[in-house]
């Protein structure tokens, strides 16, 4: 009799395969079919997830086969994101907790953290402040932290579920000390003080994108996606608090994904400056306190 799956290489073409059929929709993390198999195989054999080639053709046990085979066919059948099926996600060379109390992690804004804003935040050591406003799973919060040691972190999120899994993370990261997770319906709760860097990605998207977002979005809490009819709701509401929030030489960073033109149309006239990232110049955009004093 001849076994159907025995090596890591069974498993790959099979769920390559399977994924394919079922035309899932990849948006968490991995571009394609074979990325995302790849990395559900490697994780649930308990592999490096940077060396695949070396274990291809080892053979597997039986019940190896069969933790693997459920992973996969959970990704198909109930379309579950991959970072919910491994409780982890990771931003670059950061791994995070996730489960679904909270929006799987995804940002275009950690792509400008490592080089601290450049040029728009003159003197990064000299940041010792900053605001993160909706944090979700507190990722964005523990990269800034990393990326401005001398900076106190306050990461707001109005979801008590999603500050449990930010404090899983902060926790691990050992930055309770410098993290600080607040419930808060935006500035609300918030103690006033001034702000070197007001940081958020918000809920954005508008109401005709929320009704045909692809299955594996509506496994994610829609709070933290629904940003109203324009998808602006929320950031008009930070824009607006922004500038009293923020020192003489204070920034706000915004990530709008695909809601350019509706940015534009809300927040155009104060002169928006778009910033480039691998999703081109059209998903994060970045306003001066000085800009922000006509808002």
């Amino acid at each position: 009799m001849t076994v159907p799956f025995s090596t890591p290489r069974d498993l790959l073409r099979f769920a390559v395969s399977r994924f394919a059929a079922a035309k899932l929709f990849f948006g968490h993390g991995s571009a394609e079919a074979y990325d995302e198999a790849a990395y559900l195989v490697l994780h649930t054999l308990h592999l490096p997830l940077d060396r695949l080639e070396p274990f291809l053709d080892a053979r597997l046990l039986p019940e190896e086969v069969e933790r693997v085979l459920a992973v996969i066919e959970r990704r198909v059948t109930e379309r579950v994101p991959a970072a919910y099926l491994t409780n982890e996600a990771w931003l670059g060379e950061y791994r995070f907790y996730v489960d679904e109390r909270t929006i799987v992690p995804r940002s275009f804004i950690a792509e400008l953290i490592p080089d601290h804003f450049s040029p728009w935040v003159a003197n990064p050591e000299r940041v010792a402040n900053v605001l993160e406003l909706c944090t979700g799973s507190g990722c964005l919060a523990i990269m800034l932290a990393d990326a401005f040691p001398d900076a106190v972190v306050d990461a707001v999120d109005i979801s008590p579920d999603a500050l449990a899994v930010a404090q899983r993370n902060v926790r691990d990261y050992q930055l309770e000390g410098r993290v600080n997770l607040i419930e808060s319906d935006l500035y609300t709760h918030v103690p006033f003080k001034k702000y070197d860097l007001i940081v958020t990605n918000p809920p954005y998207v508008n109401s005709g994108s929320m009704a045909r977002l692809p299955q594996e979005y509506l496994r994610e809490p829609q709070i933290a996606l629904d940003g109203g009819p324009d998808g602006m709701d929320l950031v008009r509401k930070i824009v607006a608090g922004a500038g009293e929030r923020l020192t003489p030489n204070g920034v706000l960073v915004v990530e709008i994904g695909n809601e350019r033109d509706f940015a534009e149309a809300a927040f155009g006239e104060l002169g928006l400056t778009w910033v480039s990232t691998s999703a081109g110049d059209d998903a994060v955009f970045l306003l001066t306190a000085d800009q922000l004093q006509t808002a």
